[in-house]
């Protein structure tokens, strides 16, 4: 499925690979949930790159690094994510990190995506996606 603004059918699991339904995954936080964790929010952020939801992307993004606007390119088709390690980020903490690998299928081939985000609560007390170091 390439990127393209797409509900996953009924009852489908969510392409964040916790095998969950999407509605109780990922669906609940793209329609305004808050995520419970770093972790959550980043596999979130990576359901909406799958579904080529932009603006949950960048609503979910801090204010103080977001940029004025997002494009999706919609030749990457994101197949699977792979969650290598979590750094804080719990319910309790005010920042944490994800060290994550992502890997799409472009034209060209398969591509991979490692990186290190961090995330922080925002001034909602949510979290939000600050910055990314690839890795």
């Amino acid at each position: 499925m390439a990127t393209s603004d797409v509900t996953p059918a009924a009852g489908s699991l969510c392409p964040c690979g916790r095998g969950e339904p999407y509605a109780s995954c990922c669906g609940s936080l793209h329609s305004g949930g808050a995520a419970p964790t770093a972790e959550r929010l980043m596999r979130s952020r990576y359901s909406a790159f799958v579904l080529g939801l932009d603006a949950y992307l960048l609503q979910s993004w801090h204010s103080s690094t977001r940029p004025q606007s997002l494009e999706l390119d919609p030749q990457v088709e994101w197949r699977r994510l792979v969650i290598e390690q979590t750094t804080a980020g719990g319910p309790f903490d005010s920042d944490g990190e994800v060290t994550f690998t992502a890997i799409a299928r472009t034209p060209d081939g398969r591509m991979e995506q490692r990186e290190r985000s961090r995330f922080v609560r925002d001034e909602q007390g949510r979290w939000s996606y600050l910055d990314g170091v690839a890795l």
